[in-house]
């Protein structure tokens, strides 16, 4: 199968392919993907795949064909979609001959409690071969940019090593990953050229909750009500650029305070669903609250804010790294279910422990929030993980 090259219409100006994340990473794709993908007519070996740019790829497979040369391993490499040939170069080590009675007078002198550096190096030496020589049928991990070659694809591997997988655990986990990152970043063309409304657009909801979560940062807040944070955004109002319109009579439009209410909601749930900040009870008294409890600083803090966290306003709506009641909650849970016979062994999946939470703190806690929650206990020890899902107290 001859590769395929781009239109030059249809393909994106290669100045902006660094705006896309996925051109500077090892994309995990598969080999069938990788032998399709349609190459640049501008820079030769970089390929496009849903229009994201790609040179260097990361493949899980099995050997189905091998060749030695004097310089380098050919492998080839099937993953269940396709084969590609992988061009693996040996490094000195490699190419070193081994002198087999030298090796043996300097076993025999560490045999008697000595120290051989030599000795341990020549082992050092067989361990990398044994993950370097691969035979037909092993599992081969490797690394590296894609190349075209006598109208053939193939990686030029950077790196690569042979998988001991006796159980599978290593295959399962990539055929578990690699269909999420095609339908998170893959399969989503990346839009390099947006409108000029449209990028504003992003460019202000970004800056907005970034200017938030700075905010709660810096600050230390446990809870906070949308006007409080709303002037913050007002500069971003401000400085978005007017257009001028060559109709005579103006167009009714959202006034300047409607577009700032309305950023603040858009950077507001962009929070929850990143599990930020979380409502406790939801009612028409917005309160926030932040993730993991710190005293609050009167002298940082709006006036108003300060009232807000010494008299406890109605339906609070909390930040999830400052909420002391929450990680309470949570670890309380984890603690006393995990004594329990059917989870002594692996531990409470993670959708126990959001079900009994919502139960014990509140209805409106995400996974998103708990997953934060989950996160800080483990880097504090209060909870250990025992699998991806599963966590146990100590």
């Amino acid at each position: 199968m001859q590769p395929a090259t781009m239109d030059p219409a249809e393909e994106p100006p290669s100045m902006l392919w660094g705006l896309d994340p996925i051109f500077c990473a090892f994309a995990r794709l598969y080999v069938r993907d990788i032998l399709q993908m349609t190459e640049s007519t501008q820079v030769p070996g970089i390929y496009f795949y849903n229009l994201h740019p790609i040179y260097k790829v990361d493949v899980l497979g099995t050997v189905v064909y091998k060749r030695e040369r004097e310089d380098f391993f050919c492998y080839g490499v099937d993953d269940g979609t396709g084969v590609i040939n992988c061009l693996c170069w040996k490094n000195d080590l490699l190419k070193e001959e081994e002198d087999p009675t030298k090796s043996g007078g300097k076993h025999s002198d560490g045999a008697q409690g000595g120290f051989n550096p030599v000795a341990e190096l020549a082992l050092l030496r067989r361990a990398q071969q044994s993950r370097c020589r691969l035979e037909i049928g092993e599992l081969l991990r490797v690394r590296g940019p894609v190349k075209t070659s006598r109208q053939q694809r193939e990686i030029m591997a950077s790196t690569f090593y042979k998988v001991n997988d006796p159980v599978m655990a290593v295959q399962i986990a990539w055929m578990m990953e690699v269909p999420q990152l095609y339908r998170q970043c893959y399969d989503k063309p990346l839009e390099l050229q947006p409108n000029a409304t449209g990028d504003s657009a992003i460019s202000s909801l970004s800056k907005a909750t970034n200017i938030i979560k700075e905010f709660l940062k810096q600050k230390s807040v446990t809870r906070f009500r949308p006007y409080d944070v709303q002037d913050l955004l007002q500069p971003l109002i401000s400085s978005q650029p007017q257009t001028a319109s060559a109709d005579p009579e103006p167009v009714a439009g959202p006034s300047a305070c409607q577009q700032l209410r309305q950023l603040l909601k858009e950077a507001l749930q962009i929070l929850q669903d990143e599990g930020v900040v979380y409502r406790k009870v939801k009612s028409q008294d917005e309160v926030y609250h932040v993730r993991n409890s710190r005293e609050v600083s009167n002298t940082l803090l709006p006036l108003q804010l300060v009232i807000l966290v010494r008299i406890h306003a109605v339906a609070p709506h909390q930040v999830t790294a400052h909420d002391t009641d929450l990680l309470i909650a949570v670890k309380d849970v984890i603690r006393e279910d995990s004594q329990r016979e059917k989870y002594a062994e692996k531990g409470c999946h993670i959708l126990h422990i959001l079900s009994a939470v919502r139960q014990r703190h509140s209805l409106n806690v995400s996974k998103a929030t708990l997953e934060l929650v989950l996160k800080s206990l483990e880097c504090n020890s209060d909870i250990v993980s025992t699998s991806d899902n599963h966590y146990t107290a100590f």
